[in-house]
């Protein structure tokens, strides 16, 4: 396999890239807290086979003083007992929207993330989602390298 970069678009698109950037850091800061939004972001790029943003928010959920047994886990959330509700919630819903096309979430999908959240954390989760799903995009059809 090539893993040579294509391209640098923070470079050669710099405006959208800052854009994308100044969301990033508004959705890290949203009413989720810091480690959920770091365990989600985790989970879709593990799902999109984002390595660049694997090693990211691996390594920030461990600077956050996360057990790497835990960390290792997030791959198997379902099987793994290191999960609590709220945050198998919040997997299960990115799972779903990070699956659009393909298939749509259900009623059923929603009603279990609305257990545990509010409306206005689901549209946070919601925008958590996007995000990570257009640096996942960008990175992997970019090459983006996992920095050495």
């Amino acid at each position: 396999m090539n893993l040579e970069p294509r391209l640098n678009y923070s470079e050669l698109a710099p405006a959208p890239f800052k854009a994308l950037l100044e969301l990033s850091d508004v959705v890290h800061r949203c009413s989720l807290g810091r480690k959920l939004v770091d365990l989600v972001l985790l989970r879709v790029s593990q799902l999109n086979g984002c390595g660049f943003c694997v090693d990211m928010h691996w390594s920030d959920l461990a600077k956050q003083d996360e057990p790497p047994r835990r960390l290792n886990a997030v791959a198997a959330w379902r099987e793994a007992p290191f999960f609590d509700e709220r945050e198998r919630a919040a997997l299960r819903w990115a799972e779903r929207v990070t699956a659009i096309p393909h298939q749509d979430p259900s009623d059923d999908d929603f009603a279990e993330v609305r257990k545990h959240f509010s409306a206005a954390e689901i549209a946070e989760l919601g925008f958590v989602i996007v995000t990570i799903n257009a640096w996942n995009r960008l990175n992997v059809s970019s090459r983006t390298p996992i920095p050495r």
